[in-house]
């Protein structure tokens, strides 16, 4: 598990490296135009949606720590090609393997984070993961900012070269460690891939919580460098500095509140947990609310941008322990690859149509946007809620698990039934 953490840390070291820089790259520095960088970003979104499908059947039957090693390699070439391209179309070429390795890790990792914990331990694992996460983004951002030099292409070579050796270094990690066995179910060698999704798809509360998800995703990580950056800039008269100590906030909450959010919820019920979530975010944007619609000063719409930021990383440093481990304990026995995998390709269909809806919503009708994106996260706590009703005990409480002689995994039983 240390391994694992360790690598998961460097290679969002490497991608902090150039996730803030890359639309300014394609489009400034290579001359390609903004339309490019926009196709750029749609790529990365559409080679995802194309592999995710596949990649959680693959973690079934080859067991996630192949698989990742494969997309590290995709990626690491990926990003190489990329600060080497000088034409749209090696670019966009060079784009889509980066953004299929990126999309097969995700799942690959969770998968190996489940495999290596167990249900007591798997929020704590879960944490930790999302907490190096934002720190190597975090320090890897602050870095390859002082790296860059708009004017030379070279300095962009050296961000993407870096962004390549990390996830080598991530390969070479993951290629020692020793996975413990964990058998796949019975017929998951012979089932097909159609029959795979239909037995998830038949996994009422599994549906529900996919629903949520997208919701999440779309409310939250889909608005924060579109819709909200964009209703900041034109409603709330924020400037760039600020919309960047914005972004940092996020980041420094998630760093900072992290592990004291971890020891309140681990001993609530994760569906209340999310409902929580839905009300701490609808107050984020009725702060953001006050920023761009409000008539104080700009110095206080400055503060109440902020602080939405720092809000919604409240948020988010909530879910991290609680929704991946439900995901986790939603799946049979063996089939953790496949319902990682379809969380996160709804996570990327959210992220997809997130952008595209908040953006110029955001631009040009500030009051409709925000009165749609409170709606939306007080609907994350009544689905939160519904949820709830379609979770064993267990699987809402895991702390129960120290009680119980069995835990039933992909099985939904009303909550208050000891399973």
């Amino acid at each position: 598990m240390r391994r694992i953490h360790v690598g998961n840390a460097l290679s969002a070291f490497g991608l902090g490296f150039t996730v803030p820089y890359l639309y300014v790259y394609v489009a400034q520095v290579r001359g390609l135009g903004g339309m490019t960088a926009g196709l750029v970003l749609a790529v990365f979104a559409v080679a995802a949606l194309i592999v995710l499908p596949f990649a959680g059947r693959a973690i079934v039957r080859r067991g996630p720590r192949p698989v990742l090693l494969v997309a590290l390699v995709l990626a690491a070439v990926g990003a190489l090609s990329l600060g080497l391209a000088g034409s749209a179309g090696a670019v966009l070429l060079s784009a889509a393997g980066l953004g299929a390795g990126q999309a097969v890790m995700q799942p690959a990792l969770a998968t190996m984070i489940v495999e290596c914990s167990t249900a007591e331990t798997r929020s704590r694992a879960f944490a930790m993961q999302f907490f190096l996460q934002n720190l190597g983004l975090g320090v890897g951002g602050l870095i390859g900012g002082h790296l860059v030099d708009t004017t030379s292409a070279s300095s962009f070579t050296l961000l993407f070269g870096i962004e390549a050796a990390m996830f080598l270094v991530l390969a070479g990690v993951m290629a020692t460690v020793r996975m413990p066995h964990s058998p796949a179910i019975g017929d998951a060698p012979s089932q097909s891939a159609k029959g795979a999704w239909k037995q998830l798809l038949g996994n009422r509360a599994m549906v529900q919580l996919s629903v949520l998800g997208f919701v999440m995703f779309f409310a939250c990580y889909g608005q924060f460098e579109s819709g909200l950056s964009a209703y900041g800039v034109e409603a709330a008269g924020i400037s760039t500095s600020a919309l960047g100590t914005a972004l940092a906030a996020n980041t420094a909450m998630i760093v900072v509140a992290q592990f004291a959010v971890l020891k309140f919820v681990e001993r609530r019920r994760r569906s209340r947990v999310i409902a929580g979530v839905g009300l701490i975010w609808a107050l984020a944007w009725v702060t953001a609310g006050y920023a761009g619609l409000g008539h104080g000063s700009q110095e206080m719409a400055t503060a109440a941008f902020v602080s939405t930021y720092a809000l919604f990383g409240l948020g988010e440093a909530m879910l991290s322990p609680t929704v991946a481990p439900l995901v986790a304990d939603l799946a049979p026995e063996g089939m953790a690859g496949q319902y990682n995998s379809a969380f996160a390709l709804v996570k990327q269909l959210a992220l997809a149509v997130g952008p595209a809806v908040g953006g110029p919503l955001g631009a040009s009708l500030p009051g409709p946007y925000v009165v749609m994106f409170l709606v939306f996260s007080l609907g994350i706590s009544v689905l939160a809620v519904r949820l709830g009703r379609q979770l064993t005990a267990v699987q809402d409480q895991p702390w129960r698990a120290k009680g119980s002689l069995v835990v039933a995994r992909g099985a939904a039983e009303p909550v208050g039934v000891d399973v």
